[in-house]
């Protein structure tokens, strides 16, 4: 790569390009996974698991930990407020194979906080310097943590939160340079990332506005963090991964997708999403994939309306066909 973006390792995991996928609910399953891989993603999260769900023998817990070797390599978060729980499930989580495990220590969602896990760890720097030393102890492989900000404006943590998270042991930090209270709204700051990063001597990965191949660079020249992890703007843009990569080692920015290529893609995910899901659940879940690839394309919403109607995946094949011809 040109000037210093180059690949980086996580112990021996070793991350090229420095672009991640994030974890997110509902979004970062086994089938988009392979897909942003295929588009030249570096690291993949799994979506946040809980950690009693795994304790308890969850089936919908044991299957978000489903991957491939092609996802590799291939992080999974799990999330809770249990010292000794989370070390269980690490243990448990560690021993599928993955390349790395994450606590979720940023998660901003009521659901999630109200429980103590998640964005509410940061507002008890005891407790999840317990929860990490607990962990470290029960795993050997790669150990990140995924924080944020702090619990608001009042309660910016993170740098003192990330000194503490390398004292137990853990390998990476990513941070959301949001706070909890901000959730996905406002600016993230950078300049809190850069404070991370300048504060510790292990790799961190910055998340939060990095939407375009243009800000992925800037947030790696503003902050010198270790790689850019991209979330919601991945949502139905892969493209950002390829396009990021290509600018980052020739400084050229590619032209967006074009239809067909979105077209394209999303067929190569439903076929995936079958694959794995089967018809009915695949069905559901795409609904919502389709509506994000063509989102910024003429006739968006008249066609995710009719995709919402869609009662199969032949059904929503046809309709996405049926936009393609209207706009070629």
């Amino acid at each position: 790569m040109t000037g210093d973006f180059r690949p980086f390792y996580i112990r021996h995991v070793k991350v090229d390009p420095p672009l991640v996928l994030a974890p997110m609910a509902g979004v970062s399953d086994g089938p988009f996974r392979r897909i942003v891989k295929q588009h030249g993603c570096g690291l993949v999260y799994g979506e946040m698991v809980s950690a009693l769900g795994l304790l308890h023998d969850s089936a919908h817990s044991h299957d978000l930990l489903q991957y491939t070797e092609g996802e590799r390599p291939v992080a999974m978060q799990i999330f809770g407020a249990d010292a000794d729980a989370l070390a269980l499930a690490a243990a448990r989580v560690e021993a599928t194979g993955v390349d790395m495990v994450d606590i979720n220590c940023g998660c901003p969602v009521r659901k999630v906080v109200n429980t103590g896990a998640g964005a509410a760890l940061l507002r008890q720097p005891v407790l999840l310097a317990r929860i990490l030393k607990k962990v470290r102890k029960a795993t050997r492989g790669p150990l990140s943590i995924k924080i944020r900000k702090g619990w608001n404006e009042h309660e910016g943590n993170a740098v003192s939160v990330a000194r503490m998270a390398m004292e137990e042991g853990v390998d990476c930090i990513a941070v959301h340079g949001r706070t909890q209270t901000q959730g996905y709204q406002g600016s993230a700051d950078w300049d809190l990332i850069a404070r991370v990063k300048q504060a510790v001597k292990i790799p961190v990965i910055g998340n939060g506005d990095a939407t375009s191949p243009q800000s992925v660079r800037r947030m790696l020249d503003e902050t010198r963090c270790d790689a850019v992890m991209i979330g919601r703007a991945a949502m139905g843009n892969p493209w950002i991964f390829s396009r990021s990569r290509h600018y980052l080692e020739t400084g050229i920015l590619l032209p967006p997708p074009t239809p067909q290529e979105r077209c394209d893609t999303f067929m190569r995910h439903l076929v995936l999403m079958v694959d794995e899901k089967g018809e009915r659940l695949a069905t559901m879940q795409m609904r919502k994939h389709a509506g994000w690839y063509i989102r910024q394309e003429p006739g968006a919403a008249r066609i995710r309306a009719q995709l919402v109607q869609s009662g199969s995946t032949r059904q929503m094949m046809t309709v996405v066909k049926q936009w393609l011809a209207e706009v070629n």
